[in-house]
Order: C-alpha cells, then structure tokens, then sequence
C-alpha cells in the first residue's frame, strides 16, 4: 500500500496537470512525464567492402589445462589401515611418477621455447610456405624462376629532369599529372594475414608482382594481375567481380615465430639480381631469399636489438642497416658476417637508413633524436681501420645443428657513439657529417631519390620537407653551406599505435619525372613531384575502407602504385582497362 508521502505527491502531480490543462499548456504537461530514452542512431556503415580472403586462417595453438590437482584423501587411494611398508612402496612410486611427470614437463617447455625461437638455418620453399598446397607451391616456384630468368639493370641518370627553364618543369609535371591521376583500384586481395609493414615492387614490366612483409614475420608475394577462378561459397554462389580477389598470392613464414616479434621492418630487392630479395625482422635477423633455388638464407644477426631498416649499394655487394638502439651497421655481403662493423651514430633509434644510389659514399640517417643526417662514409669508416682485429671474438664451439639454435652474433667491431662524436667535432673527422637537419619530432622516414640529388623526409609533427642538393656540394669535401628544406608541406602522420607509420617513398623508376607516394589519413594514396606538388589523390570509397598506410611504386611502369593497410588488405593502382586499350 503507497505511503501517505507517496499519495500527497500523487495528488500534487495530479492537482498540476489540471491547472495546467486550464491555461493550455499541453507542453508543459507532456513534460511532466518522463520521456523515454530515444534508441542511438546506427553509425552510418560504409559502402566499400572488402575482399575477404580464400585460404583458411594460421591455427592457433590449443593448450590444454591437463587435469586439476586432487588430493590423496579425496581421490580414495589411500587405505587407512595401510601397513608401513605398503606406506613407503606407495611413496616410492609416488615419488618416481613425480620425476617422470617433471621430466615431461621440462621437455614441453624446451619444446615451447624453442617453437618461439628465431630459426637460423637455410630453409627452402616447401618449409616457409607449410600452410599452401602442394600445387600452389609447384605454381610459386615456376612464377619465380621464370622471373629469375628475366633480370635487367637500369641505369640512373643523375642529370635527368634537371631544368632551370620553369616552363619545361612544368611540361614535366604536367605529363606525370596526365598519367597518373586517373588510376583506378583494378585489383584487391588480402595477402597477408597481418598488419602491413613494408612493401617493394620487382622491375619484372611484364608481371605486377609485389612482396609485402606483415607484422608477424611473414612475407606475401602477390601476382596482381594473374588471372583469377572463381570460387564458390559454402551455398555454391559465386560473388561478383568486383568483390572477388584478384591475381594470385602466397604466404611465406619467413621469420619466426609468428608473432610480433618477428614483424618484417623491411623488404629489399637486390639491386643488381632481381631474383634475390632480402627481410629484415625485429626477430634480429636479415634473411636473403633467391628465386633460383628457392632457399631462404640468414646473412645478419644481432642479439636483442631490433633492425629497424635496411639498405643496399649499387652494386648490390654492401648492406647498411640501422638498430633500434641509434647504430648502424656495415655488412659486406661478400665476406663472413663477423666482418659487420658498427657504428654508434645517434642516443636514439634510428629508424631509417637511405644509401645514395649514384654516391654510394652518402648515408641518409633519420633517428628518433629528430635529426636527419647526411654522412659521407669515407670518412667514417677511417675509425673502423684503427680497430685492431683482436678485438674479434672468438666464436664458441656449437655441438647442434638445430635450425633454432642461434649462431654467434654479429657483434665484431664497434665504433662507440662517443668516440664518433669525438671525430666528427675533430679537424681529422671535418666532413664526415656533410649536413644535419633537425624536425620538431621524431623523423620517421628520409629517403633519396633514384638521381641521389633529392631528400625526402617524414616526421611525426605532420610534415613532410624535401631537400634538393646541388652535385657540386657532393664533390666538396666540406660541409654543406645550408641544410634548410626548400619545401615543407602538411600531411597528417599521425598514425597511432594500430597503424604502420606513413613513410614518404620515391619512385625508384628513374625514366619518370622525380616523385613520391604516401598514404593519407583520409583513405587515399598522395602522389607528390619533387618540387612538392600535389599530383593526384587516389582513392575509391566503393572498394577502399582504410588508411593505406605503405606504398611502393614500380621500378620500370611509371602508371603502377601499390598500397597495403592494418588487415593484410592490398590494392593496386594503374589504368583501367579501357584506357590501356585506347
């Protein structure tokens, strides 16, 4: 029964309603009884949708609980009228099943350590690529030999597209705008399983073929433009062309674990024999995979420092490579890998690393510290002399052949970062830090152009700058007189912890005016020239639904792009097949 205080307020609430229907104040009324809770409205769903990918997911690991713990007392086993030496037989199997069970145990987990160890040893195509049928590894290896078999060099003309004449600058910038701004997304595919990291197109004109390294060490090589079958779904339907994925891919484990310990910070393709790539992993290794035999190949190794970059001379012949711990290390591939050398260059990472490719004596470093430096080898690599070769260690003797089992690390010699400081600042050590520019933020990315006339850089205070650099510094052995950007320009970087950071990457094709890709925040792809100016914004909000966080460009196709984005989820950007037919 109400409460008299709960009949007062009813009478009021009624006495209320009625002086206030007297003056028509409906409104007032209505307001008087609560409203009810209006339904959030559906975020509006986008229209793009996504190619969902054919091959059947990585299985996870089952780990079984085992059975729970129980007492003697409750499982019944002991008898309590027992005689003491039925007590102390029983106790004596008790004790051994004990031994036995923690024998097992230890070896499961040697087992489990060693399942999420980096493997060293050489290890073929059938191996990295467990997960494919039989038949789609017979197809991968065909597809690289024949590419194999099509290696070509090409030559950089350092001069090219070096006008003073504005007017043809801007004939020059024209063309490009005329075949790249009206790229269309003609293939889509999910190649890897992961979040994009790094990607490199192959110079083989007569195939779209493109590597991409994801974030748990695997490594999708994808046939862009292979004609496709169509696949049925479980109902026996067939979706439309434009949902289907196109060309053809495979999925390489090429570092392990699968974790995102082993993500694939880089994909390089040699310079010189285009049927040999190489990967860098935070897993600490560098690892060379060759089209010709079909055998990946460990050719670098650090103990617990990340690589963060990689990069190669023109001749193919020398690596430099850039850890998390602000070093740079310099492999001849030539000989053994404990010949590396490093040098301690920034107190911060280094997270990228660009050689010259007409000067190869010009290193590009762009570091955390928010400096990016431009050194001249030469002069750094006079310490590495002063290093006497007793300071090699001495390799232990390894009694395994486990392709777990790591071997000696490659810490030969190592230039500390204070004795660079020192040198640099030193009349013997003038010029060996041709020039130095420092971002308001970290830089990302700094890359050289094909021509080694032009800089490009990322930074995480949402800029990108160029640099263009007169040959006539190169051939001084000073300083360069002034290191400010001729050009700064606004571009959101602001990624975020589940995106590959963007990184402004040149066209490596050295037949096209200079110009560079990146991806944007918006969903698109920028293209830019040299000279910092917009050439297209490509994207497609039917098919695209993501930020396109790595590109690359083809090396010998001037109308190809490509980008890749957190799910795995690749497109690939050229003319319709309309325009390539008029």
């Amino acid at each position: 029964m109400p409460s008299a205080y709960e009949l007062e307020r009813q009478k009021n609430i009624d006495r209320n309603k009625a002086l206030l229907e007297q003056l028509q104040l409906r409104q007032a009324v209505q307001d008087l009884v609560p409203a009810k809770p209006k339904a959030p409205k559906a975020p509006a769903k986008s229209q793009a949708k996504p190619v969902q990918s054919t091959k059947a997911k990585r299985p996870r690991e089952e780990t079984s609980e085992g059975p729970r713990r129980q007492s003697a007392r409750l499982r019944q086993v002991i008898d309590p009228d027992e005689s003491p030496s039925k007590r102390q037989k029983r106790e004596a199997e008790l004790e051994e099943r004990r031994a036995v069970e923690a024998e097992e145990r230890m070896q499961a987990e040697e087992r489990a350590r060693i399942a999420r160890t980096a493997r060293h040893s050489d290890l073929d195509l059938a191996t990295l690529a467990e997960q494919e049928e039989q038949a789609d590894i017979a197809t991968l290896s065909a597809t690289l030999e024949k590419i194999s078999r099509n290696n070509r060099r090409q030559s950089r003309d350092e001069d090219a597209y070096q006008s003073e004449d504005e007017t043809e600058e801007d004939n020059y910038v024209t063309e490009l705008r005329e075949k790249l701004e009206d790229l269309k997304v003609v293939s889509r595919a999910k190649v890897t399983q992961d979040r994009i990291y790094s990607a490199a197109y192959h110079p083989e004109i007569t195939k779209d073929l493109i590597f991409f390294g994801d974030k748990h060490g695997q490594l999708g090589i994808w046939d862009a433009q292979a004609p496709t079958e169509e696949v049925a779904d479980e109902d026996g339907d067939v979706a439309p062309a434009e949902d289907q994925e196109g060309g053809k891919y495979w999925r390489l484990q090429l570092h392990w674990p699968a974790t995102s310990k082993s993500s694939i910070s880089c994909v390089k393709i040699d310079p010189m024999k285009s049927d040999n790539i190489y990967t860098s992993s935070y897993d600490c290794t560098i690892r060379s995979l060759s089209f010709t035999t079909g055998v990946s190949t460990e050719v670098f190794s650090i103990e617990d420092t990340l690589i963060s970059s990689i990069d190669l001379t023109p001749t193919g012949q020398e690596m430099w490579i850039s850890d998390a711990l602000g070093g740079v290390w310099h492999r001849d591939l030539r000989q053994d890998s404990s010949s590396a050398i490093r040098y301690g260059l920034a107190d911060t990472k280094v997270g990228c690393i660009s050689v010259n490719p007409t000067r190869p004596t010009f290193l590009l470093t762009a570091s955390n510290n928010r400096s990016l430096k431009i050194w001249d080898v030469r002069k750094l690599q006079t310490l590495s002399i002063d290093l006497s070769d007793d300071a090699l260690p001495t390799p232990p003797p390894s009694s395994s052949s486990s392709p777990f089992l790591a071997p000696v690390a490659a810490v030969a010699r190592e230039v500390d970062s204070d004795v660079v400081t020192e040198f640099v600042s030193s009349k013997r050590g003038k010029g060996c830090l041709r020039s130095e520019w420092r971002h308001d933020k970290s830089v990302s990315s700094a890359y050289w152009d094909p021509r080694g006339r032009s800089v490009v850089s990322t930074s995480y205070d949402d800029s990108l700058r160029l640099w263009n650099i007169d040959a006539a510094k190169f051939a001084s052995s000073a300083p360069f007189p002034s290191s400010r950007p001729f050009k700064q320009i606004k571009h959101n970087c602001q990624t975020g912890k589940w995106l590959t950071i963007l990184r402004a990457q040149w066209s490596p094709n050295p037949d096209a005016y200079p110009h560079f890709t990146i991806g944007n925040m918006q969903h698109s792809l920028d293209i830019f020239s040299g000279k910092g100016e917009l050439i297209a914004r490509l994207s497609d909000r039917s098919k695209i639904s993501a930020v396109q966080a790595v590109t690359c460009s083809h090396p010998s196709v001037t109308e190809r792009a490509v980008s890749g984005n957190a799910s795995g989820r690749c497109v690939l950007w050229a003319p319709s097949e309309e325009e390539e037919e008029d």
